[in-house]
């Protein structure tokens, strides 16, 4: 089983709380990347947030060598803006083991800003995700080491969110984003945010490419088996990372909707 590009085709294989792990699957070249992406609004993303575009030193070949791989001028800021997918460069230093970010072209983000994590190692990037020191990092590191070119491998997750923009940044604590949701508008107000990530290693410079594909969808558009596994995944969540991902604020009303719609299709 492949992964999908919307919501509805990704939730069933997507990560949200519980137990770490990278959860992924093998792609083929015609699976990697969504085709007939809305260019204009990958464009207007840009405009709108420039500070997306970062890019180190150690980002020029690889960026060039990835534009070049699919067909353009340019570098990492050309392909990302041709493609629906925002673009990560990753890289290891001779005398280091972890990869380091060296280049980000981000439209939209999903509550990350590339100037806070430019340069970092893979386990700085990722300290504010609960338990991935302890169950993840070192199985990501492994593969990150062992990844081939030629290869390409994605995995996907979700999250809750209170709006529909494709680029979201939490500027609003929980308690606030979410006061206006309950049980019987949640279908509504609620809206799952989706990333299928991919990651294949570029044969000539060795740097590693991350790619971030966001699909968001309202719940009460979802298929009504993905709202269950919503509504099941609500309790792991608030023992895990509910803290962080704001669970406490959205959970009661998220597991109500999922009831009532329930309650209505018997």
């Amino acid at each position: 089983m492949s992964l999908g590009f919307s919501v509805d085709e990704l939730l069933p294989r997507a990560r949200g709380g519980g137990q770490l792990k990278m959860g992924l699957v093998s792609l083929s070249e015609d699976e990697w990347l969504q085709r007939n992406p809305d260019l204009s609004a990958r464009k207007a993303g840009f405009a709108a947030h420039p500070g997306g575009i970062l890019l180190t030193r150690e980002a020029d070949a690889p960026g060039e060598e990835l534009a070049q791989m699919l067909g353009l001028n340019g570098s990492l800021p050309e392909a990302a803006m041709a493609h629906h997918e925002d673009m990560c460069l990753l890289t290891r230093r001779a005398d280091e083991d972890e990869y380091r970010l060296i280049g980000a072209a981000v439209a939209w983000p999903t509550d990350w800003h590339p100037k806070d994590k430019m340069g970092l190692p893979l386990s700085a990037m990722h300290a504010p995700i609960q338990g991935y020191a302890q169950q993840l990092a070192s199985g990501v590191d492994h593969f990150m080491a062992k990844l081939k070119p030629g290869r390409i491998f994605g995995r996907c997750n979700w999250f809750i969110t209170p709006t529909s923009d494709m680029r979201w940044i939490a500027d609003s604590a929980p308690d606030v984003a979410f006061s206006h949701v309950t049980a019987d508008n949640a279908g509504d107000t609620l809206f799952i945010r989706s990333e299928r990530q991919t990651l294949r290693r570029l044969p000539e410079t060795g740097a590693i490419l991350f790619t971030i594909g966001v699909y968001v969808a309202r719940l009460g558009s979802l298929m009504q088996s993905n709202v269950s596994i919503l509504a099941a995944a609500m309790e792991s969540l608030l023992q895990g990372e509910g803290d962080r991902r704001g669970a406490p604020h959205y959970a009661a009303a998220l597991t109500g909707f999922a009831a009532q719609r329930e309650g209505n299709a018997a």
